[in-house]
């Protein structure tokens, strides 16, 4: 598979479920229905970074004392596999997306992976998954 073709397969957004009150959702069906936002969904996102946004010196000290990866994080067999040549064991933190890649057999990444933490999302095969459930938090 190409580069490009797994880059197509990543969500750029995870779906969550949320529970509002009935005033509530008419006042978002209100701004709505008066061209503010395009969609409930639109107003609920804008509102949610709007509230990240009030806290952005806070979130940003706590990345870095975390020391977590922001963003994208891809981990391939290339990768997992230049590690346990260098005899290393990968303690992953990301917040964001982290990626284990289809490539990567339960059996290497049990070998080279010595935990996971990621806020965010963690996309990996249910196989590599099962094999690092002890090391997932």
């Amino acid at each position: 598979m190409a580069k490009d073709e797994r880059l197509a397969k990543i969500p750029d957004s995870e779906k969550i479920t949320i529970n509002l009150g009935h005033v509530d959702l008419g006042q978002i069906d209100l701004l709505v229905a008066d061209g503010f936002y395009s969609n409930r969904s639109d107003f609920i996102r804008t509102a949610i970074r709007n509230q990240i946004g009030r806290h952005d010196d806070v979130l940003r000290r706590s990345v870095e004392r975390h020391d977590l990866d922001l963003g994208l994080r891809r981990y391939d067999r290339r990768t997992l596999e230049a590690a346990q040549a260098a005899g290393e064991r990968l303690t992953i933190q990301v917040l964001g997306l982290a990626v284990i890649e289809g490539d990567v057999t339960p059996e290497l990444a049990r070998e080279t992976i010595a935990s996971i933490h990621v806020l965010g999302a963690l996309q990996a095969s249910p196989a590599v998954k099962a094999a690092l459930a002890g090391r997932i938090r």
